[in-house]
């Protein structure tokens, strides 16, 4: 606890109890900042001119409900066609596939409902729906345009939201929705990903306020989509066969396991019915092959006998199955036992791949959507002149129109932090477009090696003992070169196999070598030691370990084992540099705690595993040495729920480090979107808030709580290209822009911190929730441009504060330290303690327990937390 020597608690604060906050607001923009030389960009944004007046909105409801986005489309479509006399009279309203109808003049129909009729030509029959419509209101634009122009603090959503469904009505039509984007099946281009996926490439649309007007954020974008092919022929990609008539016996347990986990969700169609290609939805494939799969089939006279599937086909159709050695399909309902050879079903199109992709699937991503800025800015051009949207009739109707070129805006490049390094020259790194290097400079503190074991899990074949001592050696002259010096040999070296050696190995070294500082790991490529050596090492010994992929110890370069000193020197507790202390900005004066936030989510289609909460805090005022606090949490939950334990702990872990209480948290929040800021603030400051009075009565430290997000879709450009940066000709490192393109009234930024190296630079966006501390623009784009520079793991500034990167790898690791020792070593496709493993969770009364076996497993060795052991 604090000491309790603090003067008495302002008059008017209750003492002990969280003052009462009113409903949250985030602050107004203090001034736009002025630090830095100016560079003219241009933003992916383009200008919105809107109607004045009022659009209607109307609420749809459809019977049968239930019906895919499409559907409904074609229904509300079909509707005002059949209506047109009578209701929709030249009128062109839009509709956003679910309820929300908005049209520019109010339609005859009153105030009350209406119901209409509406008949769909189907595949066999027509299919007839019903559809009710109702008046909600007027929505205003000039509360928008009061807005836009800062004279009003609220932004009117609804109108926003209206205008998105004006500019998405016709898109929606023409494109495949994805989110906020559209894809179209690919034409004139090919890029195949393996496993039956291939990437579409597409445009992201999203209308956005800023200052004086509305803005269209148009991007280009890429995401994989499942082939439109035979499912013979997607098994086949799936399972790696080169020629399926070559697979002439059943498939194995593992391959069918493989095959169900890819196709089960998708959508097949039908091909042995002619022009009918009835579509279902793959539940299962079955264990039996079509030969033996059976099913109950009702006779004409009534009776049911079990018939199989090939048998079926045989009589029914007068078909011979061509695979009838390979399983079926299960489709529709579990219940209802509708199987289908998959000889006679396709893969529908435009199935967008939810799961996620491999590492080789990624990587060829990337190569296929990579652009240099200069291209994705014509790209993006090109699209906008592709959509023409002043020739959209809904658009017309609408009196909406939007121009056709780039805003432009005035950026600034903040001056890069000096650096400052330790040993007998305390040299200072000047950072050069976001680089710097440590030759000739040594750590800020180093520690000295001198008990240390290396443990090499990959086979003798293929790493040989001369070159681990050639790799012993080369680390030791680039560390000591480094200011962390590893005195004489390992006192352990020893080759070992397979997770289940690390345990045993691990516990021995700790008993027998005392004071043992490191294991040096060595393996072969991606496997599941690694998760192990995580395991052991953080959670059960508290042992720093360093993992070395074998083919950077048979072949050593400096710059992978200066990196390597990067890692170690901070996991024993040492520090590598820190920011010169005169160019830190003044709030740096008084004890201050920088915090990073991060939740990390299972992957998509993974319904039951937890979220995982970190947190970390800043243990020093350089601010380098950081201390994490990690915790799972309800699957998906979007909010930090144990925020307030989690920031005491810290809060008392910077006393005990610093001997002082921090007068200012500066918290940086990553992973919240904006339809969460009002949540995620009323929430999480009223937590941190609560840690301080629970410390003690009265300590009520200034909070800035900041936004980081880099999953939007705003892009820069340089308007000159004698401002480009290399050969991917990207905006320069420290690159701000806090006008013309950001909130019409909220203190938000753009800073890009980083050197784009491929593809084109993501500017991170900061947008402030919440500011005790009134700083203004200037000081927070400099602190948050320094933060970027004291990232340990590597010589150049990041893309995010090094706390809310820190936050990202803490969770990132306890991933692992979920990972079960028998299973696959990818915590996004293995199971763990809560995915469809053998500990699958029953009722709720196991729910509990389950929580405190998962909260153990992520528990750090009281050892380990002292140090960056996530580094």
């Amino acid at each position: 606890m604090f000491p309790m020597n603090t003067p008495p608690p302002p008059v008017g604060v209750p003492p002990a109890a969280v003052p009462a906050i009113p409903n949250f607001q985030c602050p107004a923009r203090p001034n736009h900042g002025s630090e830095g030389r100016h560079i003219l960009l241009r933003a992916n944004h383009f200008q919105v001119r809107m109607p004045k007046g009022v659009i209607h909105h109307y609420d749809i409801s459809i019977s049968p409900d239930k019906c895919p986005r499409r559907v409904n489309r074609e229904i509300i479509e079909t509707m005002v066609l059949s209506y047109s006399q009578k209701i929709f009279a030249g009128q062109k309203p839009v509709f956003d596939g679910r309820k929300n109808l908005y049209s520019r003049d109010p339609l005859p129909i009153g105030r009350e409902k209406v119901e209409l009729e509406v008949t769909l030509p189907g595949e066999g029959k027509d299919r007839v729906f019903k559809v009710a419509i109702k008046w909600v209101a007027q929505v205003s634009l000039f509360a928008l345009e009061e807005a836009l122009e800062g004279r009003t603090h609220q932004i009117p959503f609804e109108a926003i939201q209206a205008l998105d469904v004006v500019m998405r009505h016709l898109p929606s039509m023409t494109y495949t929705p994805v989110g906020r984007s559209f894809f179209s099946p690919p034409v004139d281009y090919d890029h195949p990903l393996g496993g039956g996926r291939e990437v579409w490439f597409g445009f992201h649309q999203s209308v956005r306020p800023s200052q004086w007007k509305m803005m269209l954020n148009i991007d280009v974008s890429a995401t994989a989509f499942y082939k439109s092919q035979p499912v013979i022929e997607f098994m086949c990609e799936v399972l790696d066969i080169q020629n399926i008539q070559e697979q002439r016996r059943p498939l194995t347990d593992s391959q069918r396991v493989k095959f169900t986990k890819e196709i089960k969700g998708l959508k097949v169609e039908i091909t042995h019915c002619g022009t009918m290609k009835r579509k279902y939805r793959v539940c299962n494939v079955t264990r039996r092959p079509a030969q033996t799969q059976s099913f109950p089939l009702q006779l004409e006279s009534g009776q049911t006998v079990e018939c199989t599937v090939a048998k079926y086909f045989l009589e029914r159709y007068k078909m011979k199955l061509q695979f009838p050695h390979l399983p079926c399909l299960q489709v529709g309902q579990e219940q209802k036992h509708t199987y289908l050879p998959l000889e006679v079903c396709n893969i529908v199109g435009g199935q967008r791949c939810i799961k996620k992709l491999t590492d080789m699937q990624t990587s060829t991503m990337i190569k296929a959507t990579a652009r240099s800025a200069p291209d994705r800015e014509r790209e993006i051009n090109n699209l906008v002149h592709k959509a023409d949207f002043n020739n959209d009739p809904f658009l017309q109707t609408f009196g909406v129109s939007v121009s056709q070129v780039m805003v432009e805006c005035q950026g600034r490049i903040l001056t890069a932090p000096k650096i400052l390094y330790g040993g007998r020259t305390k040299a200072q790194a000047v950072p050069n477009q976001g680089v710097w290097d440590m030759r000739g400079k040594q750590f800020y503190s180093g520690i000295e090696i001198r008990v240390w074991a290396i443990a090499c899990f990959a086979p003798q074949r293929t790493v040989r003992e001369d070159a681990l001592r050639n790799f012993t050696q080369q680390l030791q002259r680039i560390s000591n070169d480094a200011g962390m010096p590893v005195t004489g040999q390992p006192c352990f070296c020893k080759y070992a196999t397979g997770p289940d050696q690390v345990e045993p190995m691990f516990r021995y070294l700790k008993n027998t070598f005392q004071g043992l500082q490191l294991i040096v790991v060595v393996l072969p490529g991606k496997t599941p030691v690694y998760a192990e050596v995580k395991r052991v090492g953080d959670i059960l010994c508290g042992l720093a370990t360093q993992c070395v992929q074998a083919k950077n110890v048979n072949r050593t370069s400096p710059q992978t084992l200066s990196n390597l000193c990067l890692k170690i020197n901070v996991k024993l507790g040492g520090i590598n540099n820190i920011l010169l202390p005169s160019v830190r900005p003044h709030l740096f004066h008084e004890p201050v705690i920088f915090l990073g936030a991060d939740i990390t989510h299972p992957p998509a289609g993974d319904r039951y595993r937890p979220s995982i909460a970190a947190i970390v805090g800043s243990m020093d005022a350089h601010p380098s040495r950081y201390s994490a606090q990690v915790r799972v949490q309800q699957h998906r939950q979007e909010i930090i729920q144990d925020l307030s334990t989690m920031v005491k702990e810290l809060l008392i872990q910077f006393y005990k480090s610093t001997r002082f209480k921090p007068t200012r948290i500066i918290f940086y929040r990553d992973g919240v979107s904006e339809g969460q800021f009002a949540q995620v603030l009323t929430s999480e400051l009223r937590a941190v808030r609560e840690a301080c009075m629970k410390l003690e009565v009265g300590y009520q430290p200034g909070i800035t709580f900041i936004v980081v997000q880099k999953r939007h879709h705003t892009r820069l450009f340089c308007a000159d290209r004698k401002d480009q940066i290399g050969r991917s000709g990207n905006i320069p490192a420290g690159t701000t822009v806090d006008a013309g393109i950001t909130h019409p009234t909220e203190f938000d930024f753009f800073l890009c911190s980083h050197a784009g190296i491929q593809g084109t630079s993501r500017p991170s966006h900061y947008h402030v929730l919440w500011d005790d501390n009134r700083f203004n623009a200037d000081e927070l784009q400099m602190l948050t441009y320094q933060l970027c520079h004291t990232y340990v793991r590597c010589t150049r500034s990041v893309s995010i504060p090094a706390p809310a990167y820190y936050a990202h790898l803490v969770a990132f690791r306890a991933r692992y330290h979920l990972v079960e020792k028998d299973h696959d070593s990818d915590p996004a496709t293995c199971s763990s303690y809560t995915g469809e493993g053998s500990h699958h969770s029953g009722g709720n009364g196991e729910e509990g327990h389950n929580t405190t076996a998962l909260t153990r497993a992520v528990t750090v060795h009281p050892d380990t937390c002292k140090v960056m052991y996530f580094a």
